[in-house]
């Protein structure tokens, strides 16, 4: 087992920084990946929200696409947040017409599910596999898994309003995603969460 983990966050566009104070506070080292160099150094990778379509673009504009889904299919841990969500996902709803992703976890994502920004919220969810009081969780632009496959668990719904029941946190081996932004609120529980399957991976 790794005592110390290295974790990179994708660095093509999203909450950084936020996410790399996250994770060392956690008690990983991370940094930030940008070329396929920096993504072999890596025990894991987070991938933060931003612009689903546009992260795609980047992601193969700096040719880290193809190595991050072999890296992905090898094992390696991933987490992606909102946009990151939409990358693992094998299926996109709602998508441009040539927009792909990396997947890796056995669902379908509908893009932009909860409105434009102007329709951004904050709710609270319960996510057992961590416990304590449920997470005030902020969706911005946010996606939901419209259906999932055998393999893939569901850790959260939303509890209540127009969407109640709605999917928005799920893991698949060693492929954690949610909807929501845990890295703006200051409850780092989701971040240690990852970096514990991360732990127990290498």
């Amino acid at each position: 087992m790794v005592t110390t983990p290295t974790i990179g966050v994708l660095a093509l566009q999203g909450d950084v920084a936020e996410h790399l104070r996250a994770l060392e506070r956690g008690g990983a080292k991370a940094q930030r990946v940008r070329r396929p160099e920096e993504l072999a150094a890596v025990d894991a990778l987070l991938l933060p929200g931003g612009e689903s379509t546009t992260i795609d673009k980047l992601l193969r504009a700096f040719e880290l696409m193809e190595p991050l889904r072999a890296r992905i299919a090898d094992g390696m841990p991933a987490y992606g947040s909102c946009a990151g969500m939409i990358l693992l996902a094998d299926q996109i709803e709602g998508g441009m017409a040539d927009q792909q992703t990396i997947g890796g976890i056995d669902m379908v994502v509908r893009r932009n599910a909860f409105g434009r920004q102007v329709d951004s919220f904050e709710g609270e969810v319960q996510i057992e596999q961590i416990g304590g009081e449920p997470f005030r969780a902020v969706f911005i632009r946010a996606p939901w898994v419209e259906k999932t496959g055998g393999e893939v668990d569901v850790l959260a719904r939303v509890e209540s309003g127009p969407a109640a029941g709605r999917i928005v946190a799920v893991r698949q081996g060693n492929l954690l995603a949610t909807s929501f932004h845990p890295e703006v609120t200051g409850d780092l529980r989701v971040h240690d969460h990852f970096v514990s399957i991360v732990k127990d991976a290498t």
